[in-house]
């Protein structure tokens, strides 16, 4: 296995894991705004899975995503 041809592959992929995953979120949260599914809510609980097939990895990262404005 050639490391670096690896790792620069990999930082490809999360790379784009990460700008495709914000404007998913993004627009997901839009849409549930405009709709007003969001009322009342200050937070929204995330959790997303990695999988990688061949290896058998499944990787969970959770966290939450605050919804209040900041004070001004």
């Amino acid at each position: 296995m050639d490391n670096e041809t690896f790792n620069l592959d990999l930082r490809k992929l999360l790379k784009q894991v990460g700008v495709t995953s914000q404007r998913e979120i993004e627009l997901a949260v839009g849409r549930a705004l405009a709709e007003g599914r969001l009322d009342g809510m200050k937070s929204l609980p995330v959790r997303m899975v990695l999988t990688v097939d061949g290896i058998d990895l499944t990787h969970e990262v959770t966290g939450e995503l605050s919804l209040d404005q900041p004070p001004q």
